[in-house]
This record gives structure tokens, sequence and C-alpha cells, in this order.
């Protein structure tokens, strides 16, 4: 059994360990609408020669993680489905993102005439696959699979720019081309991989002002208000709140103004400003009562509305130091935030875990972030999640180092940590 020398040049060649391709082609295949089947073992049979042909729906998205066929990654399929002998030599050009949403592939046809023509029907079926990916996230949190997905979305978008288009489709397919973007850089973000997001928001915030889109750029400036403070540039923060604020779609819809107040009066509470922390928290509710529930938005959106904004208020609650107001904050956020947003049900436990702590309940608040973990069973625990953990396990050797309670729960803090 000779082992497969092409498929493990084309991993060296992206830096893809074993789980780390498992975890890009189950992207793939959950976007499509499969179930994510491959794990490292089947890296690894497709690696020693084990398996010489891989299942239909996890060769066509491998195909896709590539872009280029399977018998070039070193697979032979069994004689009796050999390709034909007679097909071109280039018979297919895989689409980046989109083949493997879709699971189909364009033949490769020698140009003729004018270039062909992209229409709104492209720029409906690269929102279908930016939306797939938003779901996605809401479950799992931003990973490395998902950020590279979503690139290669942005890249589908952009090289349509190159054929036949009006200039409100190349509008359209900048827009698509900043969401994707974006998207990539909120799952960094999640990740906490912050000097990845600064360079993915800076090129997201350039395609959304090629667009001309409000939308996009309010997104980007929501996201580097978020960065900012993981990077621990405080004023900095309230800043790109603010510019999301002075985006032209805050005018227009108080849905996004509200979540630009609320990003906002984070930012101020972490400055320790009470004050215009609560005068933002009160813009932002404000905003939010003026909403039409029936207009449409970007998928990316779905997350935020009373439900959200109540676990933002429980953030600033808690930094400025109202403990017991966070917790009841806590409290209402997990009782309306939909089940399909588990990071976020995830996120929400661990900050009231965090509201209890503060208020020195300590077996309380050790049961209730255990909640957090088992939230995400069946997914590792996203950087931003794990990095709130991390708060609350120093908060709470701080606050009551010798308490069985936090001893026990050290202990499996540590165990859940090799979850990466």
């Amino acid at each position: 059994m000779e082992g497969n020398e092409s498929l493990s040049s084309a991993m060296q060649e992206r830096g893809l360990t074993q789980v780390e391709l498992a975890e890009a082609v189950n992207t793939r295949l959950i976007c499509a609408g499969h179930e994510g089947t491959v794990s490292d073992r089947t890296i690894r049979n497709w690696l020693t020669g084990k398996s010489q042909w891989p299942h239909p729906k996890q060769r066509e998205a491998l195909e896709a993680v590539f872009g280029c066929m399977a018998e070039e990654l070193g697979f032979s399929p069994p004689a009796r489905r050999q390709r034909p002998a007679t097909e071109p030599e280039s018979p297919v050009e895989r689409r980046n993102f989109l083949t493997a949403t879709t699971g189909t592939a364009a033949s490769a046809v020698p140009f003729v005439g004018a270039p062909p023509q992209v229409g709104t029907s492209d720029v409906l079926r690269l929102r279908s696959g930016l939306d797939a990916l938003m779901e996605l996230d809401d479950t799992r949190g931003g990973h490395e699979g998902l950020e590279r997905a979503a690139l290669s979305g942005a890249a589908e978008a952009l090289d349509k720019q190159k054929l036949g288009a009006t200039q409100r489709i190349r509008l359209r397919l900048f827009s698509i081309a900043a969401d994707y973007t974006a998207t990539a850089a909120w799952s960094a973000l999640d990740a906490r991989q912050a000097d990845r997001a600064q360079a993915l928001l800076g090129r997201a915030l350039y395609l959304a002002r090629m667009a001309q889109d409000p939308v996009a750029e309010m997104r980007v400036w929501n996201s580097y208000a978020m960065l900012a403070h993981q990077r621990g540039a405080l004023t900095e923060a309230i800043d790109s709140g603010l510019a999301a604020q002075a985006t032209g779609i805050t005018k227009r819809d108080p849905m996004f103004a509200s979540l630009a107040h609320a990003r906002t009066a984070i930012g101020h509470s972490n400055l320790g400003d009470r004050q215009a922390a609560l005068r933002s928290l009160g813009h932002a509710r404000e905003a939010l009562g003026k909403v039409d529930r029936d207009q449409p938005r970007p998928s990316w959106m779905a997350f935020y509305g009373p439900a959200e904004l109540t676990a933002m208020t429980a953030i600033v609650r808690d930094r400025i130091g109202d403990a017991a107001e966070a917790e009841a904050a806590s409290h209402k956020a997990l009782g309306a935030i939909p089940k399909q947003f588990r990071r976020n049900r995830a996120l929400a436990t661990t900050r009231l875990a965090l509201a209890q702590l503060h208020q020195r309940d300590i077996d309380q608040a050790c049961s209730t972030a255990s909640n957090g973990f088992e939230l995400m069973t069946g997914a590792p625990i996203p950087g931003r999640m794990r990095s709130l953990l991390g708060d609350f396990y120093r908060d709470l050797i701080t606050l009551a180092p010798d308490a069985g309670a936090a001893r026990e729960w050290g202990d499996r803090y540590r165990a859940e940590w090799s979850r990466a």
C-alpha cells in the first residue's frame, strides 16, 4: 500500500494538519447541507492509501478545499468508475466556494465571442452561501474552516468582477465580497486571532466602500469595536462604535443604530464611564423600540434584537459594578436567546456566572460556568469564550482561592481547556 504523496504535498503547501483538513472538509459538507463526517482518521486513511477514492460528497468537498480534481490529489477511482479517457485535459473549473455548497461543477469551454455575463442569479447564489456560513457560526463559533470558506466566497465574488456585468451588479459583487471578508474577519476575531482579524477588517472596509454599502461598513466598524476591546485599546473601541453610529444605514434602520449604540455602551463601561454607558444603553433601547421587524436585513444581523441587547446590557452592568442588575439581565437574556445561537447562549451563561461570582455566590457561579461547557459539547470552544472562561477563573481564584467549589471548577477548567 503506497502513501498518497500528492495529498500530503498539497496539505504542506497550505499549511494544513490532518485535523485542520478534516475541519475544512466538514465545513464545506455542512454548508452543502450534509453532515460533517470526516475525522482525522479519515484523513489518515487518505494519506496512507488505505482509502484510494473518497465517498462522493466527501470527494466534492475535498476538491473544493484544494480547488482541483481528486485525481490531482493522488486519488484513483475504481476501474469501473474511471472517468472517460476522452475527457478534455481541463474539464472542470472548480468554483472556490459555491461548488462546495451546491456540489456542482462547471465545464470549462473555449472562449467564443463576448465574455459571459454575470447576473442577479449569480449574486443570489453567492449570497445564499454566505447565509449558510452565518448559520454555521451561530452554532459553532469562529474557526479556521469557516474563515477559509468565507475567504473562498470573497475570492469567487471578486473573480466574477472580471466577467461582463452591469455597474449595479458590480457593486453588489463588491458588497458580497465585503460581507464574506467581514465574515472571515469575524471568525478570526471570535477565535481571538487579533492580527489576522485586523488585516481582514481593513480589507473588508475597503471592499465595503468600493461597494458603496453602508450596511457592510457598519458591520466592519462593529467588529472593529470588538477587536479594539480584545487588544485593550479601550478608547479606540469607543471611537469604532461612534464610527458605526455615523454610517448611513443607522439613519434609515433603527436596528443598526441600536446595535451601534449598544456596542458604544460596552466601550464606555470598559473605561468605567458609568453615565456615558447608561446613556448609550438608553439610546440603544429607544432605537430598538422603533424597529420594523418585517424589514429585510442581512443574515449576519439575525443575532441582534431584544435578547441580544439584554445580554449586552448584562455586560455593561457588570463592568460598571452593578452585579445584581447584570445577573438579572443575563437570566432574562438566556430566556430569550433562540436555541440555534448556541455560542451566544454559552457566552451569556458564562457572563451570568461572572455576575454571580462578583456577588460572592461562589458555588452557584461555578455551577453556572460549568453549564457554559455543556452548551458547547461536541464542538471546540471558540477563542472568545475561552478567554471569557479565563476571566472567570482568574476572578474565582482571586475571590475564593480556598473554596472547594473553586478547586473543583479549576480542575474542570483545565480539562476542558484542551478543547481548542
